[in-house]
């Protein structure tokens, strides 16, 4: 609780000493087993492989997320901001932003490698209205070759892949048992997915509370700041 206190003093602190965002549950990689995504500020990432990313203080970071060796789901949206023309009401936005519905990319990920997002670029907002009617980004590596490309989102359960010499998580263990039981029998209820916790319990500390802060009521934030002063 007490690092919470300290999201309230550094809230204005840059945010460019963001690390690398772990995709996974589980152990952290060594410097050479993952395969990285590199995203501009125009791109908000939604979920990897089916585990929601967390939302930071700010959605335009440029960020760099670890994707494990093999197929990777990434969902993901793309928008533009456009300055409005003329005088706009007290309250009234300035701007006008134009997003993409959620879109995915199946990056079938090799450790080591890098990868980058190019995206379609609109000169103007009524430009940019129509790129987000057909909306196609490509994903390429570090020598420009295309590794994917992206098209609407497919809702499916995804092959997760693994930290190479990671021990077997709860997770996937209490997911094998089911299938297994599920196959021994037929009439027996498919068992539920458990939900997956927030990519935020894998960022430094810093950066997790900030987002938890974030996400904490009125009423939560008045008590832990009563009790910061006690």
């Amino acid at each position: 609780m007490a690092a919470l206190f300290a999201v309230v003093a550094m809230a204005g602190c840059s945010t460019s000493s963001f690390k690398q965002v772990q995709t996974w549950e589980g152990p952290e990689a060594q410097p050479g087993q993952v395969a990285l995504l590199h995203k501009p500020g125009s791109v908000q990432i939604v979920s990897v492989n089916g585990q929601d990313m967390a939302n930071y203080l700010t959605d335009d970071l440029e960020l760099t997320y670890q994707l494990l060796p093999g197929q990777n789901t990434v969902v993901f949206t793309y928008k533009t901001i456009w300055a409005k023309q003329g005088v706009v009401d007290n309250g009234e936005s300035k701007v006008h932003v134009v997003e993409t519905d959620p879109q995915q990319v199946v990056i079938n990920a090799r450790a080591g490698e890098s990868y980058h997002f190019v995206l379609p670029k609109a000169e103007t907002r009524s430009e940019a209205e129509r790129i987000r009617q057909n909306f196609q980004a490509k994903v390429v590596n570090e020598q420009d070759r295309q590794v994917a490309v992206s098209s609407e989102v497919v809702k499916q359960t995804p092959q997760l892949p693994t930290l190479p010499g990671a021990p077997q998580t709860a997770a996937s263990a209490t997911a094998g048992a089911a299938a297994g039981a599920a196959a021994a029998s037929p009439s027996a209820t498919p068992a539920q997915t458990p939900a997956v916790p927030s990519a935020a319990n894998n960022l430094p500390t810093l950066e997790g509370l900030k987002v938890l802060w974030e996400r904490a009521s009125t009423d939560e934030k008045k008590d832990f700041l009563r009790w910061a002063f006690q």
